[in-house]
């Protein structure tokens, strides 16, 4: 059977658990040699290296804070090094400090903006120039519905997803004469141990709001990685697409 990723390396922060977890184990099972970044839980990464090189692929687990400049180019180079190429990054570490702005620290928002939006950059930064000798890339960011609507008592979230897109933008058009792509992918509610924890009657309330009447799996999140980071999506580029059961529309 022909695996869409078959033979492209792929890089992604925030790889150890969650939606990463799972966008990690699908490219892997799509053929895609997977190096992914942990904060800090080593015995998970390990175990998820085991499965991933299950599928008969390479994986590679770096301890690297994604918002560090000099962490990041240390992520990279050790890719490369160990897989020769890198085909694909995914940029997906990110953290919510939530809280109504007039009650929100600076350290609040220093905090997200460092580890969504700046680890955007600082990946983005150090893996281009591979891409530009490749001739060739896909660079996808993990960003948020909240990004494109707002939500109160997320304003450091959203200002740091909103300038995912940005990002995502304005990179397709810096490097799609190089054949570099750049696509951003806006997940809404995804099926979690916290959602799963909500009471029903919240839930309930959410799904009338979902016109699926019900939340994303990550695997769901994961598989349209698995598109933009695939040749199915050559023509894609600058775009933003919802995994959110058209909540954000």
């Amino acid at each position: 059977m022909h695996k869409l990723l078959e033979g492209k390396s792929s890089i992604i922060t925030g790889g150890s658990r969650g939606i990463g977890r799972s966008i990690v184990l699908e490219m892997a099972k799509q053929g895609s040699n997977v190096a992914f970044s942990y904060h800090s839980s080593e015995q998970k990464a390990l175990e998820l290296v085991a499965e991933v090189e299950s599928y008969g692929v390479k994986g590679l687990a770096v301890k690297s804070d994604a918002s560090n400049f000099e962490e990041a180019k240390q992520f990279v180079e050790k890719t490369l090094s160990t897989f020769g190429s890198i085909d694909i990054l995914v940029n997906n570490a990110g953290i919510t400090r939530d809280n109504l702005l007039l009650r929100m620290s600076e350290e609040n928002w220093d905090d997200v903006m460092d580890n969504n939006l700046k680890s955007a950059f600082n990946l983005i930064k150090h893996t281009a120039p591979v891409m530009l000798k490749q001739k060739k890339g896909s660079i996808i960011n993990i960003t948020s519905i909240v990004g494109l609507k707002g939500q109160a008592g997320q304003a450091n979230y959203a200002a740091s997803k909103a300038g995912m897109i940005g990002l995502t933008k304005s990179i397709a058009d810096e490097l799609g004469s190089r054949n570099i792509r750049c696509n951003a992918i806006a997940p809404g509610f995804i099926q979690t141990d916290m959602t799963d924890a909500l009471p029903e009657d919240l839930k309930k309330k959410y799904f009338e709001q979902i016109p699926l009447k019900r939340f994303a799996n990550p695997e769901e999140v994961a598989n349209a990685v698995i598109f933009l980071g695939s040749d199915m999506s050559s023509y894609v580029t600058g775009q933003v697409l919802g995994v959110c059961g058209g909540l954000a529309r």
